[in-house]
């Protein structure tokens, strides 16, 4: 393990100097904070979903009800099944919306820290990739 000497105070550490875990000596770099590869997650990304658990009972529900009205009146189940994707998108479209705000909002303060964006691209991947394996 390299011994490293104490930070004085004011005094920053350059990005050159952070090095990944895996290759000591080569500086951080772009993939090493965020992940392109759709298929690594995190715990951080398995956490962020793009509905509520409540919301997913509710629309698992209707359609059950949707199929299950099939036979009796398949006109009718089909229309309810438009209705019912055309909420769900809109739910969706409603969330992202939400969140956009509160990026914006907490933008509007001032300069973002690193991390915060950091945080955000996750949650924006996490979000995309769910889209993708919708």
């Amino acid at each position: 393990m390299e011994s490293r000497p104490l930070e004085t105070e004011g005094t920053e550490r350059l990005d050159e100097d952070r090095t990944t875990d895996g290759e000591p000596g080569r500086p951080l770099g772009t993939e090493d904070l965020v992940a392109t590869d759709s298929q690594r997650t995190t715990e951080e990304d398995d956490a962020q979903t793009l509905f509520e658990n409540v919301d997913v009972e509710r629309f698992r529900d209707s359609w059950q009800g949707i199929q299950t009205a099939f036979v009796d009146d398949p006109r009718r189940a089909v229309k309810e099944a438009d209705e019912l994707v055309a909420m769900v998108i809109q739910n969706l479209a409603t969330t992202f919306a939400d969140h956009k705000k509160e990026l914006e909002s907490a933008w509007s303060q001032g300069e973002p820290a690193t991390e915060d964006l950091r945080i955000a691209l996750r949650r924006y991947r996490s979000f995309f990739n769910q889209l993708l394996s919708a």
